[in-house]
């Protein structure tokens, strides 16, 4: 679990202090914390080797990365939820998020020759960006808006995806720039 703490010196050790107690009275094994940035990206290095540490639990897996977000007041729901169908789905899927703004992403681990897999993958993914509507979030905080969430942007955004598809006539009649994606073909 990474934290960051913003505010004074004063105030940073202490929240980092309370954390650490808090981790230590829960089972933590260890904490370590820095305010060097060179330290800190030291620490964050971690996180950003996540997909590379998740990708090693299977054996050449083809991993689909999505994400969803969520009104902080509705995250803890939606991750609880999220981790009953992941485990329901049979398949792997680490999850990394930002708790401070709702947004958590998932590596959904595949066979890439097993069809049954890829289906079960997409099921999962649909039921996350599904619940994520359904709490008030929004399909995505980074992930798949070009392609991999058009499906759902009617449902999130309605009559405005008209207003965007206008202005994307008004300001690109030949659809040169990134044709197919992020509005839905009109039929």
């Amino acid at each position: 679990m990474f934290l960051e703490f913003h505010g004074t010196s004063g105030r940073v050790a202490e929240q980092a202090a309370a954390a650490e107690a808090l981790a230590r009275e829960h089972g933590a094994l260890g904490f370590e914390w820095a305010t060097h940035p060179e330290d800190r990206s030291r620490l964050w290095r971690a996180r950003d080797n996540s997909l590379y540490a998740g990708m090693g639990l299977r054996r050449a897996p083809k991993a689909m990365i999505t994400d969803v977000c969520v009104p902080i007041s509705r995250l803890a729901e939606c991750l609880v939820e999220t981790k009953r169908d992941i485990v329901q789905s049979g398949l792997i899927a680490p999850i990394v998020g930002h708790a401070g703004d709702g947004n958590f992403h998932a590596l959904i681990l595949v066979d890439p020759d097993s069809p049954d897999e890829i289906a079960r993958a997409s099921a999962l993914h649909e039921r996350m960006v599904l619940r994520a509507l359904d709490l008030d979030g929004t399909s995505t905080g980074e992930h798949g808006i070009g392609t991999g969430k058009i499906a759902f942007l009617e449902r999130e955004h309605g009559g405005a995806v008209a207003v965007m598809r206008s202005l994307k006539r008004a300001l690109d009649p030949d659809d040169i720039m990134n044709p197919g994606k992020i509005l839905p073909a009109t039929t």
